[in-house]
């Protein structure tokens, strides 16, 4: 895709930029990066502060603890960010108060052509930039980290390797966890017996109807054992085939 526009691009808006020099440059999303298939760009909200320590936080009104990020440093990245696109792009806030992260999610947002991610800290934000940017929140779970930078990390993770040309066999992210709501099924390699563990015979068959038949009926009991609450009441228990 090299010398073509990127199939998305995103921005990320943070205190921190540093944090994300590991994860961006390795594996999968370095490799998206350099064949053009997503343009990542970093901004540092604290640039946009005024006076001398570019103050970015405050106490909050009527009192409590700790301190929230104010409105105005936010809102001037963000018009500075959003001017450097012609894309107006989906704003998402990473907030334990958002919206639960999921692969169902994650496939929404891969068919964006602008991501961006707004990183909290401290105890949160002034509520004017939710109001203001019109912005969705995204949790990436049900507890409390330090920043939404580790939270940005892992939507930015979910929704760039669904991207057309991120991952090296694109048919890899259509028969993974969580698609079709279930578990991916038990994965075997070389060597066919290992500390007396032997590989399931049916994988060595070669018979590929069979072999997709047992790999959806272990999907199924692998995800009605440990995480039943991803089959939908409709979702039949047991494959046609009994295998």
């Amino acid at each position: 895709m090299s010398g073509s526009e990127p199939v998305m691009k995103i921005d990320i808006l943070t205190l921190f930029p540093e944090m994300f020099a590991g994860p961006l440059s390795h594996s999968i999303l370095k490799r998206a990066q350099q064949a053009n298939v997503v343009d990542i760009s970093l901004t540092n909200i604290r640039d946009f502060a005024p006076g001398q320590y570019r103050k970015v936080d405050d106490t909050p009104y009527g009192g409590g603890p700790g301190m929230v990020m104010m409105a105005a440093p936010v809102f001037a990245c963000f018009e500075h960010v959003q001017q450097q696109h012609g894309e107006k792009g989906r704003v998402i806030l990473l907030s334990p108060q958002g919206q639960p992260f999921d692969q169902a999610k994650a496939i929404q947002l891969s068919g964006e052509k602008r991501l961006i991610l707004i990183c909290g800290r401290y105890e949160g934000f002034d509520e004017r930039i939710r109001i203001g940017l019109d912005a969705e929140q995204i949790s990436i779970g049900d507890y409390i980290l330090s920043g939404g930078e580790l939270a940005a990390m892992v939507v930015v993770d979910a929704v760039v390797r669904l991207l057309p040309g991120a991952l090296g066999d694109d048919e890899s992210s259509k028969d993974e966890t969580f698609t079709d709501s279930l578990l991916e099924y038990p994965q075997y390699t070389r060597p066919e017996v290992f500390r007396d563990m032997k590989v399931p015979e049916i994988l060595l068959s070669g018979d590929h109807a069979k072999i997709a038949d047992w790999r959806h009926q272990q999907a199924l009991e692998r995800t009605k054992k440990r995480r039943p609450d991803l089959l939908h009441p409709d979702t039949p228990t047991k494959d046609s085939t009994h295998l």
